[in-house]
This record gives C-alpha cells, sequence and structure tokens, in this order.
C-alpha cells in the first residue's frame, strides 16, 4: 500500500510523515521536496505467533507514505506530474485544528472543514484540466480513425468532465473496475480514496469525536471512499519520547485508546478495505497484505509468483485458535486447522501455510 500525504502548508503533515516513518526533518531552509518513507503496521498478532514459534526473523506488513511539500490555494494543479504521487492507492489530507501564535495559519484563521473543501476543490479543477486534454487528443485521433476503444474512452471521459464541471470529486462516481482501469495511468487525484486527518492541539484531541462533529469535518467524511481520523502530531511527537510506560499514562490521561499514528493506519486500511493474513514457522513470522475478499490462490502471489503458480492447498488456522491451542499440531487434533483450496476467502488472522508445486 502507498498513500500521498498532503495538507496546506503548516498543518503538520511533514511531523506525522516523520512519526510514521521514522524519517529525519527536512533540512530547514532548503527547498521543499516530496519525501518516501516506509511505515511498519502495528499488529500485535505477529508478536504473539514469534512467542509460540520463536523464529529468526519477525516481519510487519508495511505502508509507503509519500510527503508532498504544502499546498497553496490555486496551486493543486502542480499535483498532478509529481512522481511521488504516481501508483499511491490513497490520499492523507491533513487539516489543521490547533491554534499556534508561533504559527499562523496561511488563510488567516484555523477551520478544518475549509481546508478540507479547499484542497478537494484543487484536486477536482487539476483533475478538470487533465480530462480536458485528455478530450482534446481523443477527439483528435477520432477525426483522423473511428476505432471503438478511442469511441469508448471519449464517452467515460465524457462523465468525468460532466462531474468535476458540477465540482463533484470522481471518486462519487461509482466508477465500475474495468472504467478504474482504462484511468489509472492519469493520476486522477478526486478518484482516489481520501482519509482526512485532523491535527488536533491538546486541548481538542480530548474530545475528538466532538470537535469532529463540531467541525463539519464528520458530515464531510460521510462522503463515498472518505474516511477521518483525529491525531495530535506535537502531542505524537512528545509521547514518541517518552518510555513506553511513560507515553501509555499520558495516553491514558488524555483519553486515548491507542496511538494516533497506529489510528492513521488502522483507518488507511479500513478506508481501502485491506486485511491481512499472517504466516509464522521457524524462519519466519510475518504479516501481509491483501484486499479484503481476496481467495487463497492470490493471496499465496502475495508471497510469491512461484507459490500461487504452483498452488495446490492452503493450512488454515484462525489466530485465535491458534493462541488458544498453542501450536499448530494441537489444532490439528482439535480440528481448527484446515485445508482450504483456491477459491477460499482468505479473512483477516487467519494464519496460513501454503502448499505448492513448481
Amino acid at each position: 500500500m502507498k498513500a500521498g500525504i498532503l495538507g496546506l502548508s503548516l498543518a503538520g503533515k511533514s511531523t506525522l510523515f516523520q512519526l510514521l516513518t521514522g524519517a529525519a526533518a527536512a533540512a530547514p531552509g532548503g527547498r521543499p521536496e516530496a519525501r518516501v518513507g516506509v511505515a511498519r503496521v502495528p499488529d500485535p498478532r505477529v508478536f504473539r505467533l514469534a512467542q509460540i514459534f520463536r523464529p529468526k526473523k519477525t516481519t510487519l506488513a508495511t505502508v509507503e507514505y509519500a510527503d508532498v511539500p504544502g499546498v497553496a490555494k490555486g496551486e493543486g494543479g502542480a499535483l498532478v506530474d509529481l512522481p511521488a504521487l504516481r501508483g499511491v492507492d490513497a490520499l492523507v489530507h491533513v487539516v489543521r485544528a490547533f491554534e499556534s501564535e508561533t504559527a499562523p495559519h496561511p488563510e488567516g484563521s484555523v477551520d478544518p472543514l475549509r481546508d478540507a473543501r479547499m484542497l478537494e476543490l484543487e484536486f477536482i479543477l487539476a483533475d478538470l484540466s487533465t480530462v480536458e486534454r485528455r478530450l482534446e487528443r481523443l477527439e483528435a485521433n477520432i477525426k483522423k480513425a473511428t476505432r471503438a476503444e478511442d469511441v469508448q474512452e471519449k464517452a467515460v471521459f465524457l462523465r468525468l468532465k460532466e462531474a468535476l464541471e458540477a465540482e463533484k470529486p470522481l471518486r462519487e462516481l461509482g466508477l465500475d473496475d474495468a472504467e478504474r482501469r482504462r484511468l489509472r495511468g492519469y493520476a486522477l487525484l478526486s478518484e482516489k480514496p481520501l482519509l482526512v486527518v485532523a491535527n488536533l492541539g491538546e486541548e481538542g484531541v480530548r474530545d475528538a469525536a466532538g470537535f469532529l462533529e463540531r467541525s463539519g469535518l464528520a458530515a464531510f467524511a460521510t462522503k463515498p471512499r472518505v474516511a477521518l481520523c483525529a491525531v495530535s502530531a506535537p502531542i505524537e511527537a512528545e509521547m514518541a519520547e517518552l518510555p513506553p510506560e511513560d507515553a501509555r499514562a499520558f495516553r491514558e490521561d488524555l483519553g486515548l485508546a491507542e496511538p494516533g499514528l497506529d489510528r492513521v493506519i488502522r483507518t488507511s486500511y479500513e478506508l481501502l478495505g485491506l486485511v491481512s493474513f499472517l504466516t509464522a514457522g521457524e524462519d519466519e513470522c510475518r504479516a501481509w497484505t491483501i484486499a479484503r475478499g481476496t481467495r487463497a490462490h492470490a493471496a499465496a502471489g502475495a508471497i510469491h509468483s512461484d507459490i500461487e503458480r504452483g498452488f495446490i492447498r492452503a493450512e488454515v488456522v484462525a489466530f485465535d485458535d491458534l493462541l488458544a491451542a498453542g501450536s499448530l499440531a494441537a489444532c490439528r487434533e482439535r480440528g481448527t486447522l484446515r485445508l482450504e483450496g483456491k477459491d477460499y476467502e482468505v479473512k483477516d488472522g487467519d494464519v496460513i501455510n501454503f502448499r505448492f508445486n513448481v
């Protein structure tokens, strides 16, 4: 999974990127450039498996994040050609929801709903420019030679243009898989699933749910393929410097059930419909990310194409059943370890050993 982190200047998106990926702060005074880093997906199940199997290596799933320089009103077109945003699965828009006398908001006041709408409009305008250019090319091609493929694509792009001119993001159009594949090479920003992250101050984070409702962000996030979560990047940065026990006590004092960074990643997974299956053995215990509804045959390919090509059967046990039994041998005795064929739909937390032959 790859996601692009965007936002207005001084929203705290680079701080969030650094906390998620462990990247160093950008050099002060340098030219703003996109940066890419990798975050490990928190999954305590992997470490519980490691206690059972004592592997040589323990590996968490990962998310690749691209931190994009701050965007100002009217600059959305510059995002279209950014290499860092090519191929991203989702966009993460960090909206500022904290006051600061030393770092005033570029728009003069803190209004996270206004900022969310502003960047959404920038996406729409950037996409409209891309769609209009493509329609011009298609019309020229059709005049030279009327190919069915060009005619079909023109019909799709006319539909996109109509939506964008009505200031409607493309993710709301309900495009089917074939249409999405057709559009994959155009980097249409408003078609991407969107996670809005409200970056709160300490007082705001104590009543995050209430703030999201009052600010209008909760209503904004009811749109198709939009999700919302709240963090406080400054507080997360402070907790990152504390010993684990102290950080836990600090979090409890603020009424937070989990680290904000975990919440960002978990919400990203939910938005994209992703789950994790697990593999376990003496060599390695590991989490693998797949789309919800993936069949066993395709899930095997997440590990290696040879396993998918030579797939025979999948030995599957639910994580909770394995934990309760204490070993795979005990699962066999209890009947909770079962053989599944290539059409089995892999569930979140399945522990799988693939049998294959190539």
